[in-house]
């Protein structure tokens, strides 16, 4: 579980840590849907391998954070996660 101290919680051991933000969010101008797809797909590969990725997306679940990857999962995703499975299916994902 997450703690609320980002010095010492899940974030420091994040496959994703030092990596380009830029691959789990998209840039501030349009984005074509083949380099979004190319982008997630790498961010979500860093994700598959990563040891928090549970932690991470219980994380974006719960505040509901509206943009990028954030444990495997894009908005879209963990919008349809959330809708159709709630929060008790997230323990299952690991």
């Amino acid at each position: 579980m997450a703690t609320h101290s980002w010095e010492y919680g899940w974030q420091w051991r994040a496959a994703c840590r030092g990596e380009d933000s830029g691959l789990f969010f998209p840039p501030g101008e349009w984005e074509s849907r083949e380099n979004r797809l190319a982008r997630e797909r790498k961010a979500k590969s860093i994700c598959a391998v990563c040891p928090v990725r549970i932690e991470c997306l219980e994380y974006a679940v719960k505040i509901r954070e509206p943009h990028g990857i954030w444990g495997g999962l894009n908005e879209i995703e963990r919008r349809v996660l959330i809708r159709e499975q709630g929060h008790g299916f997230l323990r299952s994902l690991g």
